[in-house]
Protein backbone atom coordinates (compact mmCIF):
# COMPACT_ATOMS: atom_id res chain seq x y z
CA UNK A 1 0.00 0.00 0.00
CA UNK A 2 1.18 3.52 -0.78
CA UNK A 3 3.06 4.93 2.23
CA UNK A 4 4.19 1.53 3.50
CA UNK A 5 7.74 0.19 3.53
CA UNK A 6 8.85 -2.90 1.63
CA UNK A 7 12.04 -4.95 1.89
CA UNK A 8 13.59 -6.81 -1.03
CA UNK A 9 15.57 -9.60 0.61
CA UNK A 10 18.86 -10.94 -0.67
CA UNK A 11 18.36 -14.18 1.33
CA UNK A 12 21.94 -13.86 2.58
CA UNK A 13 22.65 -14.33 6.27
CA UNK A 14 25.90 -12.41 5.86
CA UNK A 15 28.08 -11.18 3.01
CA UNK A 16 31.48 -12.63 2.11
CA UNK A 17 34.63 -10.55 2.04
CA UNK A 18 34.69 -10.34 -1.76
CA UNK A 19 30.95 -9.83 -2.32
CA UNK A 20 29.72 -7.04 -4.55
CA UNK A 21 26.02 -6.33 -4.56
CA UNK A 22 24.22 -4.17 -7.12
CA UNK A 23 20.53 -3.18 -7.00
CA UNK A 24 18.94 -2.08 -10.31
CA UNK A 25 15.49 -0.74 -11.18
CA UNK A 26 13.27 -0.65 -14.26
CA UNK A 27 13.67 -1.54 -17.90
CA UNK A 28 16.81 0.58 -18.10
CA UNK A 29 18.44 -1.39 -15.26
CA UNK A 30 19.26 1.87 -13.50
CA UNK A 31 21.70 1.39 -10.61
CA UNK A 32 20.05 2.57 -7.38
CA UNK A 33 22.24 0.96 -4.69
CA UNK A 34 25.56 -0.84 -4.37
CA UNK A 35 27.73 -2.57 -1.77
CA UNK A 36 31.40 -3.44 -2.23
CA UNK A 37 32.51 -5.45 0.79
CA UNK A 38 36.17 -5.50 -0.21
CA UNK A 39 36.27 -1.71 -0.57
CA UNK A 40 34.10 -1.33 2.54
CA UNK A 41 31.68 0.94 0.67
CA UNK A 42 27.91 1.13 0.62
CA UNK A 43 26.13 3.65 -1.64
CA UNK A 44 22.54 4.52 -2.53
CA UNK A 45 21.90 6.45 -5.74
CA UNK A 46 18.53 7.80 -4.67
CA UNK A 47 18.46 10.76 -7.08
CA UNK A 48 18.20 8.48 -10.12
CA UNK A 49 16.40 7.98 -12.40
CA UNK A 50 14.17 10.94 -11.57
CA UNK A 51 14.42 11.44 -7.81
CA UNK A 52 11.56 9.05 -6.98
CA UNK A 53 13.80 7.19 -4.52
CA UNK A 54 15.19 10.28 -2.79
CA UNK A 55 15.53 9.65 0.99
CA UNK A 56 13.66 6.36 0.62
CA UNK A 57 16.39 3.71 0.16
CA UNK A 58 18.08 1.79 2.98
CA UNK A 59 20.69 -0.96 2.65
CA UNK A 60 21.30 -3.67 5.21
CA UNK A 61 25.08 -3.74 5.73
CA UNK A 62 24.94 -7.38 6.92
CA UNK A 63 22.76 -9.03 4.26
CA UNK A 64 22.65 -6.50 1.41
CA UNK A 65 18.84 -6.44 1.45
CA UNK A 66 17.18 -3.26 0.16
CA UNK A 67 14.31 -1.45 1.90
CA UNK A 68 12.14 1.19 0.21
CA UNK A 69 10.37 3.45 2.72
CA UNK A 70 7.27 5.63 2.27
CA UNK A 71 6.46 3.98 -1.05
CA UNK A 72 4.44 5.59 -3.85
CA UNK A 73 2.91 4.15 -6.99
CA UNK A 74 6.03 5.39 -8.84
CA UNK A 75 8.00 2.62 -7.14
CA UNK A 76 6.01 -0.02 -8.99
CA UNK A 77 8.27 -1.96 -11.33
CA UNK A 78 10.96 -4.60 -11.69
CA UNK A 79 14.05 -4.76 -9.47
CA UNK A 80 17.20 -6.82 -9.94
CA UNK A 81 19.79 -7.91 -7.42
CA UNK A 82 23.20 -8.79 -8.85
CA UNK A 83 25.71 -10.53 -6.59
CA UNK A 84 28.70 -12.36 -8.05
CA UNK A 85 27.21 -14.58 -10.75
CA UNK A 86 23.73 -14.67 -9.20
CA UNK A 87 20.83 -12.49 -10.35
CA UNK A 88 17.55 -12.26 -8.44
CA UNK A 89 14.48 -10.53 -9.85
CA UNK A 90 11.65 -8.84 -7.96
CA UNK A 91 8.36 -7.46 -9.27
CA UNK A 92 6.83 -4.81 -7.01
CA UNK A 93 3.35 -3.29 -7.25
CA UNK A 94 2.44 -0.37 -4.99
CA UNK A 95 -1.29 0.38 -4.75
CA UNK A 96 -2.76 3.81 -4.04
CA UNK A 97 -4.97 4.29 -1.00
CA UNK A 98 -8.60 4.16 -2.04
CA UNK A 99 -11.15 6.95 -1.44
CA UNK A 100 -14.58 6.17 -0.02
CA UNK A 101 -17.16 5.87 -2.84
CA UNK A 102 -20.10 8.30 -2.83
CA UNK A 103 -23.75 7.36 -3.46
CA UNK A 104 -26.15 10.02 -4.74
CA UNK A 105 -29.73 10.01 -6.03
CA UNK A 106 -29.98 10.32 -9.81
CA UNK A 107 -33.70 11.18 -9.74
CA UNK A 108 -34.33 14.86 -10.48
CA UNK A 109 -37.98 14.50 -9.51
CA UNK A 110 -40.33 11.85 -8.24
CA UNK A 111 -42.67 10.01 -10.57
CA UNK A 112 -45.95 8.49 -9.50
CA UNK A 113 -45.76 6.13 -12.49
CA UNK A 114 -42.42 4.65 -11.41
CA UNK A 115 -41.73 2.47 -8.38
CA UNK A 116 -37.95 2.63 -8.80
CA UNK A 117 -35.31 4.87 -7.27
CA UNK A 118 -32.37 5.74 -9.52
CA UNK A 119 -28.95 5.94 -7.85
CA UNK A 120 -25.33 6.45 -8.88
CA UNK A 121 -22.19 5.41 -7.01
CA UNK A 122 -18.99 7.18 -8.05
CA UNK A 123 -15.36 7.62 -7.08
CA UNK A 124 -12.52 9.78 -8.35
CA UNK A 125 -9.33 7.80 -8.97
CA UNK A 126 -5.89 8.43 -10.41
CA UNK A 127 -4.92 4.77 -10.79
CA UNK A 128 -6.04 1.85 -12.93
CA UNK A 129 -5.98 -1.09 -10.54
CA UNK A 130 -9.40 -0.56 -8.94
CA UNK A 131 -12.94 -1.83 -9.46
CA UNK A 132 -16.24 -0.18 -8.47
CA UNK A 133 -19.10 -2.59 -7.70
CA UNK A 134 -22.70 -2.64 -6.48
CA UNK A 135 -23.58 -5.42 -4.02
CA UNK A 136 -26.91 -6.76 -2.81
CA UNK A 137 -25.86 -8.49 0.38
CA UNK A 138 -22.79 -10.47 -0.68
CA UNK A 139 -23.84 -10.83 -4.33
CA UNK A 140 -22.27 -8.63 -7.01
CA UNK A 141 -24.91 -6.86 -9.12
CA UNK A 142 -22.60 -4.91 -11.43
CA UNK A 143 -19.03 -3.64 -11.61
CA UNK A 144 -16.78 -1.40 -13.64
CA UNK A 145 -13.03 -0.92 -14.00
CA UNK A 146 -11.78 1.67 -16.48
CA UNK A 147 -8.14 2.64 -16.92
CA UNK A 148 -8.78 6.23 -17.97
CA UNK A 149 -7.32 8.74 -15.54
CA UNK A 150 -9.27 11.63 -17.10
CA UNK A 151 -12.66 10.38 -15.86
CA UNK A 152 -14.14 9.14 -12.61
CA UNK A 153 -15.66 5.73 -12.07
CA UNK A 154 -19.47 5.75 -11.81
CA UNK A 155 -22.02 2.97 -11.68
CA UNK A 156 -25.85 3.32 -11.78
CA UNK A 157 -28.38 1.27 -9.83
CA UNK A 158 -32.18 1.19 -9.72
CA UNK A 159 -33.99 -0.14 -6.67
CA UNK A 160 -37.61 -0.20 -5.61
CA UNK A 161 -38.63 2.37 -3.00
CA UNK A 162 -39.78 -0.34 -0.61
CA UNK A 163 -36.85 -2.69 -1.29
CA UNK A 164 -35.66 -4.38 1.92
CA UNK A 165 -32.36 -5.70 0.55
CA UNK A 166 -29.05 -4.41 1.89
CA UNK A 167 -27.14 -2.59 -0.84
CA UNK A 168 -23.56 -1.33 -0.76
CA UNK A 169 -21.09 0.22 -3.17
CA UNK A 170 -17.53 -1.13 -2.93
CA UNK A 171 -14.30 0.24 -4.39
CA UNK A 172 -11.50 -2.31 -4.24
CA UNK A 173 -8.06 -3.20 -5.51
CA UNK A 174 -6.20 -6.50 -4.94
CA UNK A 175 -5.22 -5.63 -1.36
CA UNK A 176 -7.84 -3.26 0.09
CA UNK A 177 -11.38 -1.92 -0.27
CA UNK A 178 -13.65 0.96 0.73
CA UNK A 179 -17.40 0.45 1.23
CA UNK A 180 -20.39 2.78 1.39
CA UNK A 181 -23.75 1.34 2.46
CA UNK A 182 -26.96 2.56 0.85
CA UNK A 183 -29.58 4.17 3.07
CA UNK A 184 -32.71 3.90 0.93
CA UNK A 185 -34.82 5.97 3.34
CA UNK A 186 -32.43 8.91 3.03
CA UNK A 187 -31.83 8.93 -0.74
CA UNK A 188 -35.09 7.52 -2.09
CA UNK A 189 -38.40 9.38 -1.65
CA UNK A 190 -41.71 8.44 -3.21
CA UNK A 191 -44.10 10.99 -4.66
CA UNK A 192 -46.60 9.99 -1.98
CA UNK A 193 -44.12 11.12 0.67
CA UNK A 194 -43.55 14.42 -1.12
CA UNK A 195 -47.27 15.01 -1.55
CA UNK A 196 -47.80 14.13 2.10
CA UNK A 197 -45.33 16.73 3.23
CA UNK A 198 -46.85 19.31 0.86
CA UNK A 199 -50.36 18.66 2.18
CA UNK A 200 -49.19 18.93 5.78
CA UNK A 201 -47.61 22.30 5.07
CA UNK A 202 -50.82 23.51 3.41
CA UNK A 203 -52.93 22.44 6.42
CA UNK A 204 -50.59 24.27 8.80
CA UNK A 205 -50.84 27.45 6.73
CA UNK A 206 -54.65 27.16 6.64
CA UNK A 207 -54.85 26.78 10.44
CA UNK A 208 -52.55 29.76 10.99
CA UNK A 209 -54.64 31.88 8.61
CA UNK A 210 -57.85 30.87 10.42
CA UNK A 211 -56.40 31.77 13.82
CA UNK A 212 -55.26 35.16 12.53
CA UNK A 213 -58.72 35.76 11.01
CA UNK A 214 -60.56 34.92 14.24
CA UNK A 215 -58.21 37.15 16.24
CA UNK A 216 -58.86 40.01 13.82
CA UNK A 217 -62.65 39.65 14.17
CA UNK A 218 -62.41 39.59 17.97
CA UNK A 219 -60.29 42.75 18.00
CA UNK A 220 -62.72 44.47 15.61
CA UNK A 221 -65.78 43.60 17.77
CA UNK A 222 -63.98 44.77 20.89
CA UNK A 223 -63.05 48.05 19.23
CA UNK A 224 -66.65 48.66 18.14
CA UNK A 225 -68.02 47.99 21.64
CA UNK A 226 -65.41 50.26 23.19
CA UNK A 227 -66.37 53.03 20.82
CA UNK A 228 -70.11 52.73 21.61
CA UNK A 229 -69.45 52.63 25.36
CA UNK A 230 -67.52 55.87 25.05
CA UNK A 231 -70.46 57.57 23.28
Amino acid sequence: MEGDSVSLNSDLTEMLDDDQILWRFGDENTLIAAIDVLADSMTVYDDVPDGRFRDRLKLDDQTGSLTITNTTTEHTGDYKLQMSSVIKSFSLTVYARLPVPVIISNSSHCSSSSSNCSLVCSSVLNVCDATLSWYAGISVLSSISVCDLSISLSLPLEVEYQDKNTYSCVLNNPISNQTTHLDINTLCHTCAEVHCCGSTEAVIRLVVSAVVGVATVILLVYDIRSTRGGD
